[in-house]
């Protein structure tokens, strides 16, 4: 039952009507042309909406496929897994995903439903502006919420060339059968195509729904659907199939004057199914009780009947907004209209919430994903260029602090010698007797002894005298060695410690995995060998292995002639010339020459792997400074430029496009214009910026996110927000309308017109306040200068234009800046945040003069190129006779040649306000120098 091709008879008045409609804009009616608006915007919306998603979904699978390789090949082709295994990991959150692309590929339409057919019907020729749908007595039939005899299809109203009547399936597929309508003229749609025949047994022609195509301007931007009546589909369905992929204005007709008990029961079942507010519409009967029709100017209209009763049932919030006053009050939640000849003051209003609601929402969630996965290149930015600062560092350190240990354990061991001479004679000494006492009380395992101690066999004698040696070499060894351990206080220097936590920090960031375990264990029994000695005693104590074999040696060099008796006095004998035969000196020599031999062997095989090490790191870091410049040239400002459209989105649905004032200011990458009021702030200043490449708009996307993300301050502009113009110029290009805060002027223009010096001393304060607090965030200026600190009425001051504004990490070495506030070393690419303490010295030459002429030094310079070089050579602005001395050495540490002796803010901070009580002592006077008003 399909058919491949349409056929209709459409109404000559239909299409002189809904041409009239096209061709005027709408203006036969407001409400067409107000929804028409709201559902056009949405639209032009979702479009951006919907790139900006594609893209970041393609940008985050781009990451995880590289950066997942990476990992994979790391222990292959040596590439490092630092970067890779944070990154591989970049995605969206599958519930974030899954909420996002069902918002972008939501549709929205138009929800017709109502207390009965008539209402529905009445409601839909008010939002078309045409009598289409037949009422009344032409419409004939009961219908209500059980739909009593009524059984009229579903609605779908959409766009086409020519106006045209079918029969569809839900799958789009038309089926054959002959409409009333096709059969001749008709003004409105004939009734018996409405309905569904008692007689009719097919049941994909009961399901069918009757589409209606018009070449009307509302259906070019969205469908319209009237929900059938109950006895062809229970309202569960009926909403189940409406809702699916889309986004619905849900409107409710209602004709009467207050709702019946089965007629409130189905809206609080809509209001629980359906997640959106919705719009209840009275559409027609005369003012209720109660009600002003025509309210005095200024007054609101009564409540009425009707809407007291849906406040009653929790369906309207107690003051939801109706047509009278012209929008909805409450944002978020439904509402109620009493007027259809004013609808399109509340059903605009209403339409444009709902739908911008849900971008807002998409566009606020995409966003926020952007700048956690954009904070975490930055991060990463930072983690690379540690790496690339500390490795070389942590290697140079361990070969210095190696060589230095070596040298002091070298001397050490030879100083030590005598000093374990005298310890052993000590011992010796003081543990004679005990030992003697011992040996003549051993009682001697595996030998048989007669009580007599008559002579035995030479075997048992030799195995006697063994067993008493052995007890004095284990006591003696006991007693040395843990003299010699705790005497030896050079093996416990604490540079030991810092150079192993040195190793280890170099083998846990060496990428070589395949040699990390041999190379880290290598290591340890260097040190262990070399440096470490037991505390406590044990048998295999390096010190104790030592002493034993050293006194072993001695006594097993003791011989007997004659087997003698075995007694007591024989057993102190034998101990006493064991004793007696050690050689303190000898045993102290051994001892110091095992260790410098063992010294000596470790130093080199320290300094061989040492040198592995280093090999192994100088090819990662090289590998990890391309990873830093992609970070910082590809992925940050890619994700920065998808971060800045899906924010601009998000501001430009909230609070609409600025308008654009008189010009304010030109700069190099800008114009800055007046603007009332947006957002609800005002006044404002509005900076357009049109990049001219990429690579502007990177940078500007990087310069909104540091912005943006920075926490207010008072010394710093405030950024109110940005939207994407694509319109600007006439549509000839893109601009990025910067919003932030205006105040009263620029430092040029107040040195210009005079200030006092405690005014510009407290100008001095302010700037160096808004640099410190932008270093404390990480960031550094790299662009101070007069026209970019901005003074209020009071004439404090505030930073602004941060479109050089960068972390440390981000940073690529370019030369940026105004030529004369510009740091020697910005020329040679390598520099930190005391660039900004050198621009504030001479910011602060020009507040001491209280004048904006250029310095001497500077201003006989012909070309930019000849200022820089000077600047390089050491030129600096002159000193005038009227500086106050504090004030001049301040500026002459700030613009030092070398940063490391510029002092920090927060010294410069104290040393201001002192010069500030000590120069101004309150008095407020006009003056052009600081001697004079001193």
């Amino acid at each position: 039952f399909l058919s491949d091709a349409r056929r209709s008879s459409p109404s000559d008045r239909l299409i002189r009507a809904c041409e009239s409609v096209r061709e005027n804009g709408g203006k036969l009616t407001p409400l067409v042309r107000e929804l028409t608006r709201v559902f056009s915007n949405y639209n032009k919306n979702s479009v951006f909406l919907k790139k900006n998603l594609k893209e970041t979904n393609n940008f985050f699978r781009e990451i995880r496929q590289n950066y997942s390789n990476a990992c994979a090949s790391a222990s292959t082709c040596g590439a490092t897994t630092l970067e890779a295994g944070q990154l591989n990991c970049v995605s969206f959150p599958r519930d974030e995903e899954e909420y996002l692309n069902s918002i972008v590929g939501s549709v929205p339409y138009i929800l017709v439903l109502g207390q009965d057919c008539p209402a529905r019907y009445q409601l839909l020729n008010c939002l078309l502006g045409e009598k289409l749908l037949p009422l009344g007595a032409e419409l004939g039939g009961a219908c209500g919420p059980e739909g009593g005899t009524c059984k009229r299809r579903k609605l779908c109203f959409t766009h086409g060339r020519q106006t045209r009547l079918s029969l569809a399936l839900p799958g789009q597929y038309e089926l054959v059968h002959q409409l009333v309508a096709h059969c001749g003229r008709w003004d409105t749609v004939p009734r018996q195509d409405l309905e569904i025949q008692e007689e009719c047994e097919d049941n994909a022609h009961r399901l069918a729904e009757l589409e209606i195509t018009l070449h009307h301007m509302l259906l070019q931007e969205a469908k319209i659907m009237v929900v059938p009546c109950a006895g062809v589909q229970t309202l569960t369905q009926a909403l189940d199939d409406c809702l699916r992929d889309t986004i619905p204005i849900t409107l409710y007709a209602l004709s009467q004057d207050s709702v019946t008990q089965e007629q409130a029961a189905s809206l609080l079942k809509i209001r629980e199914l359906l997640p959106y507010p919705i719009c209840y519409v009275r559409v027609s009967g005369p003012p209720q009780p109660g009600e002003t029709a025509s309210p005095e100017p200024g007054r609101p209209a009564e409540r009425g009947a009707l809407y007291k009763q849906l406040v009653s049932l929790g369906l309207l919030s107690s003051g939801a907004g109706n047509c009278s006053c012209g929008a909805p009050s409450q944002p978020h939640g439904s509402v109620l209209g009493e007027s259809v000849d004013r609808l399109h003051r509340l059903l605009g209003p209403f339409a444009r919430q709902v739908l911008i609601g849900q971008q807002v929402e998409a566009a606020s969630r995409l966003n926020a994903l952007h700048c956690l996965w954009l904070n975490l290149f930055i991060n990463q930015a930072f983690d690379l260029q540690r790496d690339l600062q500390i490795t070389p560092r942590r290697l140079e350190y361990t070969r210095e602090k190696e060589g230095e240990l070596f040298a002091s354990l070298m001397a050490i061991a030879n100083r030590k010698q005598e000093e374990m001479k005298d310890m052993i004679v000590e011992t010796l000494s003081t543990m004679k007797e005990q030992l003697l006492e011992d040996a003549a009380n051993l009682e001697f395992t595996d030998i048989i002894v007669t009580q007599n101690g008559e002579p035995v066999t030479s075997k048992d004698i030799k195995s006697c005298i063994q067993q008493i040696q052995e007890l004095i070499v284990v006591q003696l060894n006991q007693a040395v060695a843990t003299k010699l351990t705790s005497s030896v206080n050079y093996l416990r220097e604490s540079c030991v410690g810092t150079l192993e936590r040195c190793l280890s920090s170099l083998e846990k960031s060496n990428i070589d995995t395949s040699a990390h375990n041999v190379t880290s264990n290598h290591l340890k029994q260097i040190l262990n060998a070399a440096y470490h000695v037991e505390v406590t005693f044990h048998s295999g104590s390096s010190v104790t292995r030592l002493v034993w074999e050293q006194i072993k040696q001695i006594i097993q060099r003791l011989t007997w002639v004659n087997p003698p008796a075995i007694t007591p006095e024989w057993k102190r004998k034998v101990a006493q010339d064991a004793i007696e035969s050690l050689s303190a000196a000898k045993l102290a020599k051994s001892i110091c020459s095992q260790f410098r031999t063992r010294l000596n062997s470790s130093h080199d095989a320290f300094a061989a792997s040492l040198r592995q090490l280093e090999e192994r790191h100088t090819g990662r870091l090289e590998r990890t400074e391309d990873l830093w410049l992609r970070v910082r040239k590809e992925h940050a400002p890619r994700l920065a430029r998808l971060s800045l459209e899906s924010c601009s989105l998000r501001d430009a649905l909230l609070h609409g496009k600025p308008k654009l004032g008189r010009e304010l200011g030109r700069g190099q990458y800008g114009v800055v214009y007046l603007c009332d009021s947006w957002g609800r702030r005002y006044p404002c200043a509005l900076k357009s910026v049109v990049p001219p490449d990429d690579k502007h708009w990177n940078d500007l996307a990087l310069e909104f996110h540091y912005t943006r993300s920075l926490p207010k301050h008072d010394r710093l502009v405030d950024l109110h927000g940005s939207v994407i113009d694509h319109t600007y110029g006439g549509g000839s290009s893109i601009a990025v309308l910067l919003i932030m805060e205006r105040l009263h002027r620029d430092l040029y223009t107040g040195l210009k017109a005079g200030l006092s010096l405690k005014e510009r001393l407290q100008v001095a304060l302010d700037v160096v306040e808004g640099i410190r607090f932008l270093h404390s965030q990480g960031l550094v200026h790299r662009d101070i200068k007069l026209k970019n600190v901005l003074l209020d009425k009071q004439n404090r001051a505030k930073i602004t234009d941060l479109g050089f504004c960068k972390p440390e990490a981000m940073m690529s070495g370019s030369i940026v800046g105004t030529p004369i506030h510009m740091a020697p070393e910005l020329f040679t690419g390598k520099y930190d945040h005391s660039v900004d303490v050198y621009a504030f010295g001479i910011l602060f030459w020009y507040l001491c003069t209280g004048s904006v002429k250029l310095p001497e030094a500077f201003e006989k310079c012909s070309s930019k190129d000849q200022l820089w070089n000077n600047v390089k050579r050491g030129s600096r602005p002159e000193r005038l006779p009227s500086f106050d001395e504090e004030c001049w050495q301040l500026m002459e540490a700030c613009w030092n040649g070398d940063p490391s002796q510029r002092p920090l803010l927060g010294i410069v901070q104290p040393s201001l306000q002192s010069i500030m009580v000590r120069l101004c002592d309150g008095s407020d006077l006009k003056s052009g120098s600081l001697e004079d008003s001193n």
